[in-house]
């Protein structure tokens, strides 16, 4: 009984089911794994075309979301025993869909060092572009701020209120005060700090932009994780590594010269790049603390602070001064056309500007005539010119149009 109870099952006996077609077959896989290898047969080419494409790294047989599926499908030599002694017991009866294609799978030779070289060959270039871009837009939007005039212009402006408020004469601020700008109100009509300071630079610096639009990289990096990128970079030379290391495992069974040179070449430009972009990431990162010294904060905390924290505050603030400016904008507006509203207010029309220069130009000189007649008739003419002239039958017709 003990030994019923405790005796070794590690080796399970394989079961026949019957296939969709009615025939028996050999199934050893567990339901969910032959599950999963099954759904992933229906998007692949059949195996004997995927074969041919791992040996020559054929990216045009399959494609990249192909070969990361055929990563996950990889047999372990516990499932290739199983299903190797499963068709030794039952010649007779065929092996299950994901058996025979597990079993087809094994037959190639390196197998996981092809696939996993083959997809970091695929991968390579847009994982390096993903790295490569956000470091270029930090640099460009560190360029565009350190030159940008309606910064420099908001900073002093905002920097001149502070010390008149506080009756102090500080020569910098924070940049994190620029997220309280917008909180800070009036006690009098309950305006934002920002509001005024809009009014401020419109008025005093009028070539100013809205600067959210000057900063377009600034506000690409603040989308961006840096230190996941850097993680990312991480992996990028752990991968590149484990490629040369697939590709000597390879190269012990690779018959084909072509082929072994041609991985050689992608690795070693590979590897080049790689050493490059870590450079390059070190110097950005490097200038960006250079640049935070520039904006005032001292070196202690400059080593500390985050790249995409700052990029964030940045962008919303430039976002905030842009809404704050286009109101003052339109505000301003308004009141320029009450202003030339109010000059007319009152006035009969013949008491403007524009009807006096255009009776000036139809009225001819008066004359001077002794006779009463002659002064009538004068007086006739001047107005029947005055009635025929353009001028007034326009101002006429839309009088009545309005009527």
């Amino acid at each position: 009984k003990l030994e019923h109870l405790f005796e070794s099952r590690s080796k399970e006996a394989p079961t026949s089911k019957k296939a969709s077609d009615g025939k028996k077959v050999v199934v050893v896989l567990d339901p969910k794994r032959s599950n999963a290898i099954n759904i992933g047969l229906t998007v692949l080419p059949p195996i004997h075309i995927i074969k041919t494409a791992v040996l020559n790294f054929d990216e045009f047989a399959v494609s990249k979301e192909g070969i990361e599926k055929i990563l996950t499908m990889v047999p372990t030599e516990e499932e290739k025993q199983k299903i190797q002694e499963a068709q030794l017991a039952n010649p007779d009866v065929p092996l299950g869909s994901a058996e025979q294609f597990l079993l087809s799978l094994s037959s190639i030779s390196d197998l996981t060092a092809r696939l996993q070289l083959w997809a970091f060959k695929l991968d390579y270039e847009s994982l390096e572009q993903e790295i490569a871009e956000p470091l270029f837009d930090l640099k460009l939007g560190m360029e565009q701020l350190a030159r940008n005039h309606t910064f420099k212009c908001i900073l002093a402006t905002l920097l001149a209120m502070g010390n008149f408020l506080n009756s102090s004469q500080s020569r910098g601020f924070e940049l994190g005060y620029l997220e309280k700008v917008s909180e800070v109100k009036d006690t009098v009509h309950r305006q934002s700090l920002l509001y005024h300071l809009c009014q401020m630079v419109v008025e005093k610096f009028p070539e100013t932009t809205d600067l959210y639009s000057e900063i377009a990289s600034i506000t690409h990096s603040a989308k961006v994780d840096f230190e996941e990128l850097a993680n990312s970079l991480v992996q990028l030379e752990r991968r590149c590594r484990a490629s040369w290391h697939n590709l000597k495992v390879i190269a012990k069974h690779e018959t084909k010269p072509v082929l072994k040179t041609k991985l050689t070449e992608f690795l070693k430009d590979s590897t080049q790049r790689i050493i490059v972009l870590k450079v390059v990431h070190r110097r950005v990162l490097n200038r960006f603390h250079s640049f935070l010294l520039y904006l005032g904060y001292p070196a202690s905390a400059a080593r500390d602070v985050k790249v995409t924290s700052i990029c964030k505050l940045l962008r919303e603030f430039a976002l905030e001064y842009r809404t704050c400016r286009e109101r003052v904008l339109q505000q301003q507006k308004k009141r320029a056309a009450h202003r030339e509203r109010s000059k007319t207010r009152g006035r009969l029309i013949t008491e403007t500007e524009k009807f006096s220069s255009i009776a000036e130009a139809v009225l001819p000189p008066a004359v001077v005539s002794s006779s009463p007649k002659e002064q009538m008739e004068a007086g006739h003419e001047s107005m029947k010119i005055v009635l025929t002239s353009p001028t007034d039958i326009t101002a006429r017709r839309s009088r009545a149009s309005q009527g």
